[in-house]
């Protein structure tokens, strides 16, 4: 069986960091994902909004780095929860359970309100959404400035092939 969803959308309120009674972290968000068509009569764009959960190091990272208005690329799995409300009427609600949560803009672009498609300009140039940097706590973050290493980083090598392990 599959269940892999892949969304994009801006944050519709900051990321709500909660944790279990056992201490694991989850973030709680939702996102607003506009649908390829627009309405026949006005003409303009619709938009789902999608709640969104992240548990552990990828919740910690969501709400560190992203805040309302901030675009994200969502990855994980669909999942349904039942639930009674304050009524005792029975319910079911989607969510997206995230596996991954990706940069969609730079924060540049957020901070301006303003978005440029489908790159952002990094330290080498325009880059796309495929251009992906993983960050130490399993979520993607903007490219760091290039490093250039130190001259005294290399040797010279010798052209002896006699002294080869193999």
């Amino acid at each position: 069986m599959l269940n892999h969803i892949v969304l994009m959308g801006r944050l519709v309120r900051d990321p709500e960091l909660r944790r279990t009674q056992s201490g694991v972290p989850v973030a709680s968000f939702r996102i607003a994902v506009d649908r390829d068509f627009g309405n026949r009569e006005t003409g303009e764009r619709e938009a789902d909004f999608i709640d969104v959960v992240a548990w552990r190091q990828t919740g910690e990272f969501v709400s560190k780095y992203f805040a309302k208005g901030r675009m994200a690329v969502v990855s994980g799995r669909l999942q349904m929860r039942n639930w009674t409300d304050n009524q005792g009427n029975k319910r079911t609600s989607a969510e997206v359970v995230a596996d991954n949560v990706y940069f969609g803009d730079s924060k540049r672009d957020s901070e301006g309100g303003s978005y440029n498609g489908n790159s952002y300009a990094g330290n080498n140039g325009s880059r796309s959404y495929g251009d992906s940097y993983a960050a130490p706590n399993g979520g993607y973050a903007a490219p760091a400035a290039p490093v250039a290493p130190a001259a005294s980083d290399f040797a010279m090598l010798e052209d002896d092939e006699s002294e080869l392990p193999f």
